[in-house]
């Protein structure tokens, strides 16, 4: 839970018992759901009155497809985070909704616990993915790095110094740890690992975990 009190979720399907099922589960776990809706044109509207911490959105939406709802809702507030719940794992999905915004992809397949545990992630700005489709996403972008962007200047490195620790860190990042896990990994404090995250991000002007996820493959340092 956030010091704010406990993370604001709204529910994204067209599935009415799905729809309360979803809702239900995170009311009784402690979470705020201030929304629920099932179209496309409703999602948006409704998420801009209610303002959820996180989104937990189908991507198969009638009216308005998911990815042009998550697009829209991260363009008009980029400190949402979007959960999708799909029950595609098609590879072009995937890499659609987080290129539309989406934090973190969890298939329908998943536990309640593991839903719970994701959108907690989610809401702390945690890249969370279904086993197995993380690869996939970092491999996206990797194949995406070594395609040259037109406009940047190979002569003007975009990156400042960072150091030793910051690059550790940024490196667990990317390969998917969570803030948790890289301040057990390196022996430091949890409020230690998000010093310097949010450091990287400053030093990169880069505004979200997400963005510095991408960074870091950018220059393989998931690899490393």
């Amino acid at each position: 839970m956030s010091d704010k009190g406990p993370i604001k979720v709204m529910v994204v399907d067209d599935h009415p018992m799905w729809r309360d099922a979803v809702a239900r589960d995170l009311a009784e776990s402690g979470f705020d759901v201030v929304a629920t809706a099932g179209d496309g044109d409703q999602a948006v509207r409704r998420a801009k009155a209610a303002n959820p911490d996180v989104l937990v959105l189908d991507l198969n939406l009638p009216v308005k497809p998911g990815v042009q709802v998550c697009k829209e809702l991260v363009g008009h507030n980029p400190a949402l985070r979007v959960l999708v719940l799909s029950a595609s794992g098609e590879h072009a999905d995937v890499l659609e909704a987080v290129k539309s915004g989406a934090t973190g992809y969890l298939l329908k397949s998943a536990s309640t616990e593991e839903l719970l545990d994701a959108v907690r992630r989610t809401a702390v700005g945690d890249p969370v993915f279904t086993p197995g489709l993380a690869g996939l996403v970092l491999g996206e972008y990797r194949r995406l790095a070594t395609d040259p962007a037109p406009t940047t200047d190979p002569d003007q490195p975009r990156a400042p110094q960072l150091t030793e620790r910051e690059t550790e860190v940024l490196r667990l990042v990317a390969k998917g740890l969570s803030y948790k896990q890289i301040a057990e990994r390196l022996v430091i404090s949890h409020r230690t690992v998000q010093n310097h995250v949010q450091n990287t991000l400053g030093k990169l002007q880069l505004h979200n975990r997400v963005e510095l996820v991408r960074y870091a493959i950018e220059r393989g340092l998931d690899d490393e």
